[in-house]
Order: structure tokens, then sequence, then C-alpha cells
């Protein structure tokens, strides 16, 4: 497939996605003041982002609700407690998990929310389950997407039948996912393409969500869009789960649509993020991140290694290896 845009090349079909709550919760478990969640509802606006995510619309049996911040959950009624009418452009988005979420009674009828966008989130072997989702969603009035997780370590014929599946079914687009950090824009642009053909058959629009663990995220969220992937996942300074996300700031600096402004977003960096990190919250690269991401493994044994403040890399790396 041909290379859609160039590096000065303005895409109307462009959309970045503010993740900073959701993938950044899974940081904080999810405990966000309410001050720094209207600042960035704020800042989106003025910084002419797209869509903005509040976080997982997890089931408050499956999870202990005084163990995490409300966002975890993040109902209609404390989304809007932050944006009233939300008499904006910004559109809102939640993340639904496949086997995390009640959908069927925790999602409203679209009439009755705030939001706009659900983003359904699924492995390959679980497709089922997430078309029926898809589906209630749809009925229920929303724009709907799904992230295909841990492509990394899928099979190929298990993507192509998940895509298949999705071009059928009624969702309005496809996401993918680098979840371990450890894909390359070589391989990067050969998914596209593959994603690209079933949303061009289907259509269906394709976005991109990246992770940091060999700082390619930016790299990797670039490259796609190159190639034709039109909805974008970013964060704030790069906060998500481990090593972090693409970070907003430098996709605005990257994009060139007149409509995006940078100058709130580092307005926003430097009142909030940067507090953040000084209060001992972390993410970003590091070499326990860079080691899983390499291996192409999930970041779960290197976030325990940060946890824990282990700089024994060797050790980790020979830990790592064994599990193989």
């Amino acid at each position: 497939m041909a290379q859609k845009g160039d590096l000065l090349s303005f895409r109307p079909d462009i959309k970045v996605l503010d993740a900073t709550i959701r993938d950044g919760g899974l940081v904080n478990d999810f405990y966000f003041t309410d001050e720094f969640i209207k600042d960035l509802y704020q800042t989106n606006v003025k910084a002419g982002v797209d869509y903005m995510e509040f976080g997982y619309r997890a089931d408050k049996e499956m999870f202990d609700v005084d163990k995490f911040g409300k966002w975890k959950f993040a109902s209609d009624e404390h989304i809007r407690e932050i944006v009233g009418e939300n008499d904006t452009d910004l559109k809102l988005a939640i993340m639904a998990d496949v086997g995390r979420c009640n959908y069927k009674e925790d999602i409203h009828d679209r009439s009755e929310s705030p939001l706009d966008l659900i983003r359904v989130a699924t492995y390959v072997n679980t497709m089922p389950a997430a078309i029926d989702m898809i589906e209630d969603a749809k009925r229920k009035g929303y724009e709907v997407t799904c992230n295909i997780m841990a492509i990394s370590n899928a099979k190929e014929s298990d993507i192509a039948t998940a895509l298949e599946m999705l071009g059928k079914s009624c969702v309005d687009g496809i996401y993918i996912v680098d979840s371990f950090g450890s894909l390359f824009p070589e391989q990067i642009r050969k998914i596209a393409d593959q994603y690209l053909e079933v949303g061009e058959k289907y259509g269906k629009y394709i976005g991109m969500h990246a992770h940091n663990n060999q700082q390619l995220a930016f790299a990797n969220t670039i490259e796609a869009c190159a190639q034709g992937v039109s909805y974008l996942d970013a964060t704030m300074s790069g906060m998500g789960r481990g090593a972090g996300n693409c970070a907003i700031e430098l996709l605005l600096g990257f994009l060139k649509n007149p409509k995006y402004k940078l100058f709130p977003v580092v307005q926003f960096i430097e009142k909030q993020m940067v507090p953040l990190l000084e209060s001992g919250i972390e993410w970003g690269f590091d070499i326990p991140y860079m080691i899983t991401g390499h291996l192409n493994q999930h970041p779960r044994a290197a976030i325990a290694a940060m946890k824990e403040g282990r700089k024994d890399y060797t050790e980790f790396y020979k830990e790592i290896i064994d599990k193989d």
C-alpha cells in the first residue's frame, strides 16, 4: 500500500485520542484528583484533541472499588461532573474490557450518557465476546472501536480471522495495539497494511495504540500514520502502563493540522505532569521495560522490578531469559 502522507502534508482524516486517564491510570490505580481531570479536559479542548478517554468501565462486582480510583469505573455521573453538557468539539470515550465489564447493565443508552465512543478491548481468542459487546454498544447508539491487544504474540492467521470478523461486524474502527512495546516501524508498516486492507474492504477506520518499551511509541505511531492509519492514541508526557505510550506533545508537534495547538499541552505538563512525577509516580522507558519489549513479553515482570527499585539489570535479564 502506498504511503498516504509525508512530513509536510495535512491529513483531514487524522484524529487524536488522549488516553492519559485510562492508560495512565494503570500507573497510579486511577487515583487522579478532580482538579487534574478537569484541567486535562480543558487542555484537550484548547489543544484541539479529538477524543478524550476517561478510563475503564470496569465491573464493580469484579474489582474492589476501595482499591482503585473512580476512573477505573468511569461512571457517566462522574464524567458529567467534569464536563457538564460538554458543549465542545471534544468527543468523550471509555474503554470496556472483554470479561471485565458488565456492559449490558453498566453502559447506558447514548441518549442518557455524556459519552460518544466505546472502545472494546479484546484478545484474538475472545473475539466472539468482543463482537457481542460491539453490537450492544452500537444498539445503544455509540461509535465503537475494537482494540485487538497483544498482536505481537498472536498468530498471523488468528489476526486475519479476527480482522475479518470485525470487518463483517458493525464496529466503526479497528485498532493496532502494540501491547508489549515490542514491534519496530518496519513491522508496523506491514501490520498497518494488513489492517488497512480490511478497513478499506469493509469501510472501517484504523487506529494505532503504541507502547514505549523500546523508545519507539512515537516512531511507530507516525509510521502507522504515514501508511494511512488515521486514529492515533497518545498521552500527556507519555504516561501509561510500564514504559508508557506515545507522548501527545510529540504527536501534536508532528501533525500539520492547524487545529492542533501544542502550547496548552506544554502548560498542562508543567502544571500537572511534573508534580505527578515529583510525587513519586513512575512511568516511562527503563531497562527492565526494554528487556521485556525486546523479548516480546508482557511487561508485568518489569513493572514488578521497577516497583521494587531493582537496578540489578543483568540478574533481571537472566531471570527473564530463563522464563523462555
